[in-house]
Parts: structure tokens; sequence; C-alpha cells
């Protein structure tokens, strides 16, 4: 990738996967013997800034950790793979946790330590508006609270800035957040939400009602199917998927965002940057983790030589 000097800045979450795996879920007031046990870098944001940072791309992270080892681990984390942490805030507390049993047959329970990811308010992200203005493109999710996602969101209509919104988990989002964005980019899933009755619509017919949500650029993830782009005035356009054999889908989207940002960043036409995020996605999906599944560059054009 050519070297650029507006970074890419990421304002999101940041969590710790804790996993224990076990040949199937302990029943209410059992005890058992576990399998395997694994710590797992994540988080939303997190995981976006990641795979951008790997894929060349200069990226700064805007977010909260708490005052525990966990969070300390993964600044580091974030650091080693590239991403300017130091607009990543430490709050007396615990940081975001997941804790999360998984079975033999994939089954799993789940239990979520939010922690101080609540701390990244609306005045934390308007006290960051130095570092959100000089971007080359702002990339946000909705594990934050959302008034502080439409901050942001403000910030970056004020300052000329596009804001990339991937919106997940799903929720009722106001009209006016939409309408800020320069890309909305769902999974299948989050865009049948926003579709509304979107299990019943065909792909084109739900572009249409992302569409008239307000976003100015539209992205459609459909994991192993691929993705569509759709931009203003032109058809929409297919991204064709790159055969793999998945292993763990876990943070594939992330994965895609963060790619797909750090091509528009170094000046590739959209097609171009979804092919390029396409492959990185899908390299991710053939190794366990989050960020521990993320592709590098060198990895990223292999894959796309062989092609």
């Amino acid at each position: 990738m050519s070297a650029h000097t507006k970074p890419i800045v990421v304002v999101g979450s940041i969590n710790t996967d804790l996993v224990v795996m076990a040949d199937r879920l302990p029943l209410r007031g059992e005890t058992m013997a576990a399998t395997r046990f694994a710590t797992f870098q994540g988080g939303k944001g997190a995981n976006q800034a990641v795979a951008a940072a790997l894929l060349g791309a200069g990226v700064k992270m805007v977010g909260m950790v708490g005052s525990d080892a966990y969070g300390a681990a993964s600044v580091e984390h974030m650091e080693r793979c590239g991403v300017n942490c130091e607009h990543v805030g430490r709050a007396e507390g615990a940081s975001w946790l997941a804790v999360i049993t998984v079975g033999a047959g994939g089954e799993n329970t789940i239990l979520v330590l939010p922690g101080v990811n609540a701390k990244v308010t609306p005045e934390y992200v308007e006290s960051k508006c130095a570092v959100i203005a000089e971007a080359t493109i702002v990339l946000a999710q909705l594990e934050i609270p959302l008034e502080s996602v439409l901050a942001l969101a403000r910030i970056c209509a004020e300052q000329g800035v596009p804001l990339m919104l991937d919106p997940a988990p799903a929720r009722a989002l106001p009209p006016e957040l939409t309408e800020l964005c320069e890309w909305f980019t769902p999974n299948e899933t989050e865009a049948a939400f926003y579709a509304g009755d979107g299990d019943h619509l065909s792909t084109a017919e739900t572009i249409a009602a992302l569409r008239d949500l307000g976003a100015r650029n539209v992205l459609l993830k459909m994991g192993e199917r691929g993705a569509v782009v759709d931009l203003p005035g032109a058809a929409p356009e297919m991204i064709e998927p790159v055969p793999v054999l998945a292993v763990d889908t876990t943070a594939a989207g992330d994965t895609f965002n963060g790619a797909f940002a750090a091509g528009l960043a170094t000046g590739m036409p959209v097609a171009e940057a979804g092919r390029f995020a396409a492959t990185a996605a899908a390299i991710s999906v053939t190794h366990e983790g989050a960020q521990a599944s993320m592709p590098t560059l060198a990895e990223v054009r292999a894959r796309l030589e062989e092609k």
C-alpha cells in the first residue's frame, strides 16, 4: 500500500474474550473439566483498528479501557499490531470482558461485563475532536453509547470527515445518524433488522430499504456470498466471495470494515477496496479468534496474486 499522511481513526469498543472449551456445556450447579482455555483480544472498535493497521494503514484508536490487567493487555496488543493508542483512555474499574463457554458442537453461553466502554461518553468523544478532524476516514460501531456515536457523526459532518458506520449490534437508530454516514455497512442479519421485514426481501429490495435510511453509500456484507456495494447513481456492484474453508467467523465483518477503510484510505477505487476487504475477511475465517485471525498485508497480497 502507498503511504498516506492522514490516519484512519476508529472510535469504539475494546474488550477481552475469555473462552473456556469443554466436551459439553455444564448443567446447572455442575462442576466439570474443561478441555481448553484461550484469551482473545476483541471489541468491534479494536478489531477494526487492528485489521486496518495490519494491512498497512496508519490508525489511531479512540476508546476506553479499565484500570485492570485486561485493559493494559488490550492496549499492548493493539500497539504491537501498529495501532496508535495515545487516545485510548484509562478509567477506574473493569475493562469490558466476555466470559464464553463453548461445547464440542459449537453451542455456547456468554456472560458480558460491559465495563468502562460506557465511559466513552459524548463529552469524551468531543474531547477528541482534533484527532477526529485529522482523519482520512472515521470508523464507528454500536458497542459504545448511541449518543456518543451520534456526537461523533456530528463532529465528522462539521469537520468534513467521512464516517463509516458498522451498525452492530443492530438497534433502533435516530434518522440523523444514518443521514450523516458516508458509509453504512451492515451484514445480512443487521440489514434485515434495518430494512424492516428484511427476511422476506430480495437483496435489491434490502439495499433499496437501506438506501432510504439516508446513508450516502451502502455496503451489504453477505458472508460466504460476498458483498454488494451501492453508490448513488450507479447500479449495485457485487463483490465476489473468496472461497475458503472456514474455521471461525468471529470478527470477519470487522476485518472487512478495517480492510475496506484501509483500501479507501490509500486511494483504491471502491470495487478494488471491496475485493481487498473480501480477501482479508476470507483469510481471517481460516483461523481462530478475533484479532488473532486477522491477516497482514503480505498475506492478502499473496492471496490476491493467487487469484
